[in-house]
């Protein structure tokens, strides 16, 4: 029974340390140390951040402001139509007028109405609250002119109007302030204000006498503007603000006989009509002219890298992808490797100003060979040629994230080695506008997925990036056989 005993005691005695080893080793796999203290003989990660990107500011006035027509998608959206001229130490002075062609109604009013029942016209343009930049109390003015040529596809930031108006044929004007705009008593509770501006009822009256006469013209956009090209819209008068209008319409107001709720009886009732608007599916472009700060050109001359908008500098660098896959390659040499994730981060410092120009909401990161044609070809990031990042005001930088495609892409089709298109980069504002898409398993997930990404040309901005103190960071993983 004593030799019994003892070897019981034994085997308890040796389950008990076997699971105490157990809860232990279990213990020490954290984040932290699972590369080294789970095996380190079989699988390890490595994060690497020793890379070193440079780059150079150029000024870039010749901006495309959309893409061409025939490749735009049906969720393609209209710029905001920048309007207006600004004075700001440490950025500079910007000016900026409106072209536009217009999308007609498909169907105008025209039962128990005529030509003369037309009362009046008007041309509508509506601003978010808080969508312009300066002095919200200098008054300024705008002018409608109406075009006399067809405007061009594609067209772009530094487009010379001379030739396609005469300033003879002016249609309408108005002045307006942006703090009387936001006080507007009837319409605290909107999002939006509006610029009204008063065009000729004989406006109005032609569209409708044209319609009556060739309703088809007016499912036709493309054939339209041959008949209406469209309209010049120019800051005719004070300086100090720009503003953007996401919504450009003009209205018909016109009487008609309309029954009472009693069903018999009629009155006279005034009713308005949206008889055009300016939609993606036709030519809008803002006519930009900048003229950076000198402060701001000094930056420039002693090797800052500056982007600044809309129409201003771009940033071309040299993405250090080789030293990347060289690093990989000798990290990994006689194991496994496998990329786990590669990013940029790049600091921010504010440039100060005195209209409170803030760095651009997105930054776009793009081969510079491609650059145009990703604009023209109305693309979004694939992750692999193109990425986007997001300004982080808290932590006053930028991060492209998702580059993982952009090496593998390399070493998997072009054996490793990174040619000088791979390398030679721009960065440069842009605007983007995103889809909700919700997925169901377990629970329901609600990404943001880019839609829409257009050259920032909408608004001012501008940033200085700190390259000297950019990070390009490659995690892998290393499995030894």
């Amino acid at each position: 029974m004593n030799v019994l005993s003892q070897i019981l005691k034994s085997k308890v005695s040796i389950a008990l340390l076997t699971a105490i080893s157990l809860v232990a080793s279990m213990g020490s796999c954290t984040d932290e140390t699972i590369g080294g203290s789970l095996a380190d003989t079989q699988t390890k990660i490595i994060a690497d951040s020793s890379f070193t990107i440079t780059g150079v500011s150029l000024l870039n006035t010749h901006v495309q402001s959309r893409a061409s027509r025939e490749a735009q998608n049906s969720s393609a959206r209209l710029i905001l139509q920048l309007l207006g001229e600004l004075k700001s130490d440490g950025y500079g002075r910007l000016r900026s007028d409106v072209v536009t062609q217009f999308m007609p109604t498909a169907l105008v009013d025209t039962v128990g109405t005529t030509v003369e029942t037309i009362d009046s016209c008007r041309l509508a343009l509506r601003i978010p609250t808080q969508g312009f930049t300066g002095d919200s109390l200098v008054p300024m003015r705008l002018s409608v002119y109406r075009l006399n040529n067809q405007l061009p596809n594609p067209i772009y930031s530094d487009f010379d109007v001379s030739g396609y108006y005469d300033e003879n044929d002016l249609l309408g004007a108005t002045s307006y302030s942006a703090n009387a705009l936001m006080k507007g008593s009837t319409t605290n509770s909107l999002s939006y204000r509006t610029v009204y501006v008063p065009m000729p009822v004989s406006l109005a009256k032609d569209l409708y006498t044209k319609f009556k006469q060739d309703p088809a013209l007016f499912n036709d956009p493309d054939n339209f503007v041959e008949y209406f090209p469209g309209v010049y819209i120019k800051n005719s008068y004070g300086s100090g603000r720009v503003m953007n209008f996401f919504d450009t319409e003009l209205e018909m107001w016109y009487k008609k006989k309309v029954t009472a709720s009693d069903g018999v009886s009629t009155r006279d009732t005034v009713l308005q009509q949206t008889l055009l608007t300016a939609t993606p599916e036709v030519i809008s472009n803002n006519n930009i002219t900048l003229e950076p700060a000198q402060s701001v050109k000094d930056m420039i001359d002693n090797g800052e890298a500056i982007v600044m908008g809309p129409a201003g500098y771009e940033v071309n660098v040299k993405f250090p992808i080789q030293d990347v896959i060289d690093k990989f390659k000798t990290d990994t040499k006689g194991s496994l490797g496998v990329i786990n994730t590669l990013s940029l981060t790049i600091p921010v410092e504010l440039v100060e100003n005195d209209c409170n120009i803030a760095p651009p909401k997105y930054l776009l990161l793009v081969q510079a060979n491609k650059k145009e044609s990703f604009i023209a070809g109305d693309s979004i990031p694939d992750n692999k040629t193109s990425f986007y990042a997001t300004y982080d005001a808290a932590r006053k930088q930028y991060v492209f994230s998702g580059m993982r495609n952009y090496i593998l892409n390399i070493m998997d089709n072009k054996g490793g080695i990174a040619s000088d298109d791979d390398v030679t980069m721009t960065i440069l504002p842009v605007d983007i506008d995103f889809y909700t898409e919700q997925s169901y398993y377990y629970y329901t997930e609600t990404s943001a997925i880019v839609s829409k990404v257009s050259p920032g040309i909408s608004t001012p901005a501008i940033a200085k990036l700190l390259l000297d103190k950019a990070r390009v960071k490659i995690t892998f993983s290393r499995q030894s056989m």
